[in-house]
């Protein structure tokens, strides 16, 4: 990698650092800096290292997953789709994930069959949009997206009758969940394996992938193998979503603001763009995560709302700032 391409990823990765360590020293109990090093050399009380590695830390790490999962998620789609404003959830992947999440909460379930239950639900938003755009003959970039917004909308028409028919005391629960909640997100372990895995393996397609953005006959001409390579980023973005909406729920904006900041920031070439949207979501994630905590503390706020309050206003300057 060059020396041109490794620098803005390595000041993307000190800013993830660094945006991981406030989220976990800021809190309703504060964590000084010589604590938190005390904490992860070890030598820290056992209050401390509670807080630090069994609560917070543990959230952090999950937020920063979900965020890169669902950025990379988005640069990805964006590709396959040849149109900058596609995004995870524009072919129903979250709704699919929100059934089967909202089923299991009414059916009075928690812990990992929710988590379970969303990316069944995920799952079967896939095989059903690939299905239907897929037909009789070919499925193809326009085709794909128009059939992802009609089962998008018939999976809102399903939430909303779940919300309807729900009893009372379950919908905070619900809703929190639709508007995004890091707060009870398991293990971050499976999400960060996966997006590093997912990292390794279309990085070295980035040659591929800046053809592939300019058309399929253009990719054909110059040597790429065009639908399998579009088959393995569908099935790689669709992945990535799932295991992003089953860790923390529906989040939105990441997926399409960040790829968009990137692009803006440092050009088209994906070599570069996929490493710094799984750096950059993450940390926009981990920060809108430890605002949500902390701006109305003792009670917190949905994460999807932050990222909205932070993700569009920025989103809108940059654009401006790229007539």
């Amino acid at each position: 990698m060059t020396r041109s391409v490794s620098r803005p990823l390595w000041l993307l990765a000190l800013a993830g650092l660094a945006a991981i360590g406030l989220s976990v020293s800021v809190g309703s109990v504060g964590v000084g800096l010589s604590d938190l090093l005390a904490v992860l050399a070890g030598q820290g009380t056992d209050l401390q290292q509670t807080l630090i590695l069994d609560l917070r830390l543990p959230r952090t790490l999950a937020a920063f997953a979900t965020g890169g999962l669902l950025a990379v998620a988005g640069a990805l789609m964006q590709v396959l789709l040849r149109n900058p404003l596609a995004d995870p959830y524009v072919l129903g992947l979250s709704g699919g994930a929100a059934v089967g999440a909202l089923l299991a909460m009414l059916a009075g379930v928690g812990g990992m069959l929710v988590s379970g239950s969303a990316f069944a639900g995920a799952l079967l938003a896939t095989f059903l949009v690939f299905g239907l755009a897929h037909g009789t003959g070919s499925w193809t970039p326009s085709r794909l997206l128009l059939t992802g917004v009609v089962v998008a909308a018939g999976w809102g028409a399903i939430i909303t009758l779940i919300l309807a028919v729900s009893p009372a005391q379950r919908l905070p629960g619900m809703l929190y969940w639709l508007m995004g909640d890091v707060s009870y997100a398991r293990s971050p372990a499976p999400a960060l394996l996966l997006l590093l895995g997912a990292c390794f393996l279309v990085v070295p397609l980035g040659r591929s992938l800046n053809v592939l953005a300019r058309g399929p006959l253009q990719a054909a001409v110059l040597g790429v193998s065009v639908r399998p390579l579009e088959w393995l980023v569908y099935i790689v973005a669709s992945l990535l979503t799932a295991t992003a909406v089953t860790t923390a729920g529906s989040i939105g904006f990441v997926g399409l603001v960040v790829p968009h900041m990137l692009r803006l920031v440092f050009g088209n070439d994906q070599r570069l763009i996929l490493p710094a949207c799984a750096l950059a979501g993450g940390t926009l994630l981990v920060l809108a995560d430890t605002l949500a905590r902390v701006v109305i503390a003792p009670e917190q706020l949905p994460v999807g709302v932050i990222t909205a309050l932070l993700g569009v206003p920025t989103f809108l300057y940059l654009l401006y700032r790229s007539r």
